[in-house]
């Protein structure tokens, strides 16, 4: 009986896992720059003026992200320097010209990064506590707000009037960390990128926050057995 019912209990929790992998993947906004933009993104929040795409680059030291047009052209390139704490990151255009500079806040218990653009502007991202499955990131500086959901794996940029500036979408199963950004507000182009490879970043650290902690206790229960 007693592994009947564990039986029972782990195909409930792989149900449950699968349910939310199908829901995440039909919420999810992404699209290919050969597809069209879905159908929910225009009814929200109308046409936008242009998209972006990332891939990142797997297997290498430092954090590589290339930033592609509708036509798969390099637009925009960041590299991380490799084993800092502060996470430093900065963001060319295809010509080589600087974009951004972006560093992260190492001991703090929100999420923040700072960014500095090559013109001087400057804005920092920091993220919300105790939402578990919303996440609020706000981009003191410029007064934008970041609002996303991690199940659906879509985040949206809204400007001080609660406009959308753009739309993150992040691809659900792929080898590469595969984002794409549709823009509504393109004279804000280079600041999205820039809040594009943050929020990026980001997440990242957060998985390997997670996993860390995962692994930590695990540790922690062999040694107490």
């Amino acid at each position: 009986m007693a592994e009947m019912f564990m039986f029972g209990v782990a195909a409930l929790v792989v149900l449950i896992i699968i349910a939310i992998l199908v829901a995440s993947a039909r919420s999810a906004r992404y699209h290919e720059s050969s597809e069209q933009v879905d159908d929910r993104t225009l009814m929200d929040y109308g046409t936008p003026q242009k998209s972006l795409y990332t891939s990142t680059k797997v297997f290498t030291l430092h954090h590589h992200i290339d930033i592609t047009d509708e036509n798969d052209e390099i637009v925009y390139t960041s590299r991380s320097k490799f084993f800092t704490l502060h996470d430093r990151t900065d963001i060319w255009r295809a010509d080589g010209s600087h974009v951004a500079h972006i560093s992260r806040k190492f001991f703090t218990l929100h999420e923040r990064h700072f960014v500095e653009m090559a013109d001087g502007k400057r804005f920092e991202l920091s993220n919300e506590l105790f939402h578990i499955i919303k996440d609020i990131t706000n981009i003191e500086g410029l007064g934008w707000v970041l609002r996303g959901n991690i199940l659906q794996m879509n985040f949206v940029l809204e400007d001080t009037d609660g406009s959308p500036i753009a739309l993150y979408g992040q691809k659900l199963f792929s080898l590469h960390d595969k984002y794409c950004v549709d823009i509504f507000k393109p004279q804000y182009e280079e600041e999205v990128v820039a809040i594009l490879v943050t929020l990026q970043h980001m997440i990242r650290d957060r998985a390997a926050s997670s996993s860390n902690s995962s692994s930590s206790s695990s540790s922690s229960s062999s040694s107490a057995s």
